[in-house]
């Protein structure tokens, strides 16, 4: 059985009702890391920009910041979910999208999927994230 322990970055505002992600020893010297959706927020669950691109830049350093919470990094990311208010504004904005992406994950481009849905539970999200991250033990 896996000891799960709560990923809670440093200075985050507790979240109501679930937890920013969750840590899972799988034996003695790996992790599996899996993040809540992570929204376009700040550390204190406020929105600074309605701006499609300014919220998938915040929402991905919010990812980074749970993964980092666990000891790990972008570079661990196996299975990364969208959820997108706006099809049609993401690919008009791909180009910007694809800049913010490498300025904040790098070059690591896991498993995706990106779905259209008709609403956030926050109602100024305009996008939600959540992935899987594999650490491995050490070699």
């Amino acid at each position: 059985m896996p000891h799960l322990r709560p990923l809670q970055p440093p200075g985050w505002l507790p979240p109501k009702g679930y937890a920013n992600g969750i840590a899972a020893r799988i034996d003695p010297g790996s992790q599996l890391i899996f993040t809540g959706g992570q929204i376009g927020w700040n550390a204190e669950q406020r929105f600074e920009s309605d701006d499609f691109i300014a919220q998938c830049r915040q929402t991905l350093l919010n990812v980074r910041a749970v993964l980092e919470a666990a000891g790990a990094g972008p570079e661990h990311m196996c299975r990364m979910n969208w959820y997108i208010i706006d099809r049609d504004e993401y690919h008009r904005r791909l180009r910007e999208l694809g800049t913010v992406y490498r300025e904040v994950m790098g070059k690591h481009y896991p498993a995706m999927a990106c779905l259209e849905v008709s609403a956030l539970m926050e109602a100024r999200a305009r996008v939600e994230i959540e992935v899987t991250a594999i650490v491995p033990a050490a070699s």
